[in-house]
């Protein structure tokens, strides 16, 4: 089929609409997109106030931007790149951070645990909450998008702008220094996913 027959997905077409000027689109992009952009601003930022800043700022931008946007390409990638920006801007400017919510719903899942194990996934997942909310800044986000947004390697590198390999190298860094915490303050070595039930293994 030539390129100009292939039929266009959603995004694209919503895209298309607003670079002429719908304005119906541009609500209709925003809705989709704003819980993901509003759960990455908040994992990074752990403040809803600027979290819901982070998320009307990232859409203005893609409005203001929005002839500048290739339909063809996922627009996901390009809104989370915008938003880790803000939300790292934001820390810099307020230097603070909270305790971490939700992220461990994604780094530790109960698949089907053993009572016992479900018990040690809660004392675990209490203590990675605050290990999490200890790393570098660099490496919180990549832990944030790649386990929390399951982006994939070569789409958080186009969202962090770096290259693949050193994202590999920050999630590397970060799993060694959970495990090498969890052990410490658990007393014994970390069970494995197996035991535990655990989609990531750190």
């Amino acid at each position: 089929m030539p390129d100009e027959q292939r039929p266009l997905g959603i995004d694209a077409e919503l895209i298309l609409a607003i670079q002429k000027g719908d304005l119906d689109a541009f609500e209709a992009l925003f809705n989709k997109y704003k819980g993901l952009i509003f759960r990455t601003a908040l994992a990074i930022t752990h403040d809803s106030g600027t979290a819901e800043e982070v998320l009307q700022d990232c859409f203005l931008k893609a409005y203001t931007n929005i002839e500048r946007i290739n339909p063809e390409l996922p627009i996901s990638p390009w809104l989370h790149r915008v938003a880790v920006n803000l939300s790292c801007n934001a820390l810099k400017k307020h230097r603070w951070l909270e305790p971490l919510e939700n992220i461990t719903e994604r780094l530790f899942s109960d698949n089907g645990a053993s009572p016992e194990g479900a018990a040690e996934l809660g004392e675990l997942s209490g203590m990675l909450r605050q290990m999490i909310d200890r790393l570098p800044l660099k490496h919180r986000v990549v832990v944030v998008l790649h386990y929390l947004q399951e982006f994939s390697l070569p789409e958080i590198a186009y969202i962090i702008d770096c290259p693949v390999g050193t994202v590999k190298s920050r999630l590397h860094y970060a799993r060694q220094v959970l495990r090498v915490g969890l052990e410490k303050e658990y007393g014994r070595m970390v069970p494995t996913v197996t035991e535990l039930g655990m989609e990531v293994v750190l």
